[in-house]
């Protein structure tokens, strides 16, 4: 097995030597089998792609089966399913491109099938930082009692965190999920990357945006790792009720290690140093309700990081620690959902 240095390489070495580099993949539908395989073979990225669209197009091909059956759970979920593999493979691509795009494209086509089944309103939206393009979606439940608005971690896509808005719509909630610099369809489609100034910008205009749509809904905030970190910060905002983040990367005064891989995938999406968007904690005097959620096997947060940002956080504010999950808590996220939804209407 060679390797010549390549972040896609890189990455694909981790995928090889660490089962929990594939834990966010798994939790979000790529099946068990495919991994062994991917695992097994990974002296090329095409070959990755290939085992990845196969399956692809194989949930998609049930879809219209189940369809032309009307069974429309069944086509909903495997178009989710044909979606979540085609995000995955352009995750794979860090550099924005043609060939980004049009998997990209793919990922956001399998999930406009799929949401042709759900009964509550889809919305695209488009919002703009800086004259670019932000893309997201709302969705919107009947008799809806709140608005809980969802930063993605930096390098997710609005799409991966679906089964969050389907949680929240169970729960009454509407949804909005934006794709901000660096992310997701905002940088596949136009290659913005994220900065501490624009990333100020996006959660200010996202706020405002959701407050505008929804006056009469208390509206409240969730984020999982950088997207926590900028939860926290938009919980100042003045509209903002409460707030639920995991494993945010706030931790002034120490530097958070990051895999070598990382680094370089970051490095396509983000302009300047990672250190660079974390919110300033130091100087922060939000006054709203705060939930934090940690995993004590955190690697790139440690308990002690996270106990200075508790400490800074003001009166209103709640710890919630799980020993056996790591960063972003993954294999709790049911539960933590759950838990999310109590607490912003307790």
């Amino acid at each position: 097995m060679f390797f010549n240095g390549s972040t896609i390489e890189k990455t694909m070495m981790m995928g090889f030597l660490f089962q929990g580099f594939w834990d966010r993949w798994i939790v979000n539908g790529i099946p068990k089998a495919t991994v062994e395989e991917l695992r097994q073979r990974v002296y090329r990225l095409e070959e990755w792609i290939q085992i990845v669209q196969r399956q692809a197009e194989s949930f998609e091909q049930h879809a219209v089966s189940t369809v032309g059956l009307n069974s429309a759970d069944e086509a909903k979920c495997y178009y989710r399913m044909a979606g979540m593999h085609y995000s995955f493979i352009q995750w794979m691509l860090p550099e924005s491109g043609t060939e980004k795009l049009e998997w990209y494209k793919r990922c956001k086509e399998m999930h406009e099938q799929a949401d042709k089944f759900v009964v509550d309103q889809i919305i695209n939206m488009v919002i703009q930082i800086e004259g670019k393009d932000c893309y997201g979606r709302i969705r919107v439940p009947a008799n809806a009692k709140g608005c809980v608005i969802i930063f993605n971690p930096i390098d997710a896509s609005k799409e991966e965190l679906i089964q969050y808005e389907d949680h929240f719509a169970k729960m009454g909630f509407v949804s909005i999920s934006f794709d901000g610099p660096g992310q997701g369809e905002t940088y596949a489609m136009n290659g913005y990357k994220a900065t501490r100034l624009n990333w100020d910008l996006f959660v200010n205009e996202v706020i405002d945006f959701a407050a505008s749509q929804y006056p009469e809904l208390p509206l409240v905030l969730f984020g999982k790792s950088l997207g926590g970190n900028w939860a926290i910060q938009g919980s100042s905002h003045p509209k903002v009720g409460k707030t639920v983040v995991i494993s945010p990367i706030v931790i002034e005064g120490h530097k958070f290690k990051l895999p070598d891989y990382v680094k370089e995938r970051l490095s396509y999406i983000i302009d300047g140093d990672q250190e660079s968007l974390l919110a300033d904690i130091e100087s922060f005097d939000g006054k709203g309700s705060i939930l934090l959620v940690h995993g004590e096997q955190d690697h790139l947060v440690k308990d002690e990081h996270m106990y200075e940002l508790y400490d800074k956080l003001p009166m209103k504010k709640q710890l919630i620690q799980y020993k056996d999950e790591g960063h972003c808590c993954t294999h709790r996220i049911d539960e933590i959902l759950k838990t999310a939804s109590e607490w912003y209407v307790s």
